[in-house]
């Protein structure tokens, strides 16, 4: 780019006598940079060497990265710490920029889109949903959701808490409702399925063994962080939380369940199968079904079972209420056996007494026993 004389004469003015910077003189005068750094040039003034400063962190380098190959989950804040004791005169805001540029990362993981053959497997968990009031009880209201795999056909029932008890009734409940069960039921590492967890050394709850004996079933939890492996039944709780319980009013939890049963049968029924959109769960569910396996003539036994005392009174203490006995059973051991709906109390063999299960949570005595 060739220039005027005058404006030659003004680059080297502004330089010369004002002091001026290149920048600022490029902006005044609305030429490019490189042309005020070449008029300079022409005339005898040598480029200006750019000093280039070394980082206050260079030389805490060599031990930040033995730190981080030794320890790699090591935080920032500590490290800066470390290196604080040994001279580093840097702020800690700095520092954790700094040590983003050196940590290693783990490389990404791709996660395989899973599917599974019809009657094959299917997912369990429990979902959370508030709070329910039953009289002076404020009791917690749970989901237990079940999906198949391959129709994505769901079972829901709701409960007043997460008691294993509850959790094999619900099994049976989708069992019954499939009219038959899947080989396999994958678990979210649920301390109702798994106790304990060691790497791939896995202790499962003995009460879930038993009735997977029963129904003949494999119970598989999923593995640590593998978010793909259990999405369906977590996708299926967020559809219910959004399709059936946003702003669902009911009576109690019976009328809830009453209502949960129809939408499965439904509005869950009639939408199209993830895997084929082209079909509806329920069509999807009817290839399945003949793919489960049978249930068993007998069915497995899921009553709460529970030792109580008698005390001075006449009556025992269950689940928050006092069911009365005969008096003959004071200063006696006994035992409760109770369903969802009835709570019966034993002594060894004997039925001593019969009540309906209440779910309140009372000062006094419950006193209607029921006949034996």
């Amino acid at each position: 780019m060739t220039i005027s004389e005058e404006l030659r004469a003004q680059i080297l003015r502004y330089h010369h006598v004002e002091q001026w910077p290149i920048g600022t003189i490029s902006r005044q005068l609305s030429v490019h940079h490189t042309t005020v750094k070449r008029v300079l040039a022409e005339t005898g003034i040598p480029k200006k060497k750019i000093l280039v400063q070394g980082s206050i962190i260079e030389p805490f380098i060599p031990f930040i990265l033995e730190k981080l190959e030794q320890y790699p989950k090591l935080t920032a804040k500590r490290l800066y710490n470390m290196v604080k004791e040994r001279g580093y005169p840097g702020g800690d805001d700095h520092f954790r920029h700094l040590i983003s540029l050196y940590r290693q990362r783990p490389p990404a993981e791709a996660f395989l889109r899973l599917t599974t053959l019809p009657g094959e497997q299917a997912q369990v968990d429990w979902g959370s949903f508030g709070t329910i009031t039953i009289g002076k009880a404020k009791r917690s209201l749970v989901a237990f959701v079940m999906i198949l795999s391959y129709s994505r056909r769901i079972y829901l029932q709701f409960y007043l808490n997460q008691r294993m008890e509850n959790f094999l009734r619900g099994h049976e409940g989708a069992f019954l409702a499939f009219n038959g069960l899947p080989r396999v039921l994958l678990y979210d590492n649920l301390r109702s399925a798994v106790l304990e967890r060691q790497g791939s050394i896995i202790r499962f709850n003995p009460s879930l063994l038993s009735f997977a004996a029963h129904y003949r079933f494999e119970p598989r939890p999923v593995a640590v962080a593998r978010g793909n492996e259990k999405g369906r039944v977590e996708r299926a709780i967020r559809f219910i939380r959004d399709n059936f319980f946003a702003a669902r009013t009911y009576n109690d939890i019976d009328d809830l369940n009453a209502q949960a049963k129809i939408w499965c049968e439904t509005v869950a029924m009639d939408k199209p199968c993830p895997e084929d959109k082209t079909k509806t769960v329920r069509e999807v569910f009817i290839q399945e079904q003949p793919r489960l396996l049978a249930l068993p003539d007998n069915p497995y036994s899921c009553n709460e079972i529970e030792t109580v005392s008698v005390g001075k009174t006449p009556y025992i203490r269950f689940d928050l209420n006092d069911y009365s006995v005969p008096h003959t059973e004071v200063q006696k051991r006994l035992t409760v056996n109770a369903t969802l709906d009835k709570v019966m109390i034993l002594d060894g063999q004997k039925i001593v007494a019969i009540h309906q299960r209440s779910y309140d949570n009372r000062s006094y005595a419950l006193t209607s026993a029921l006949k034996v």
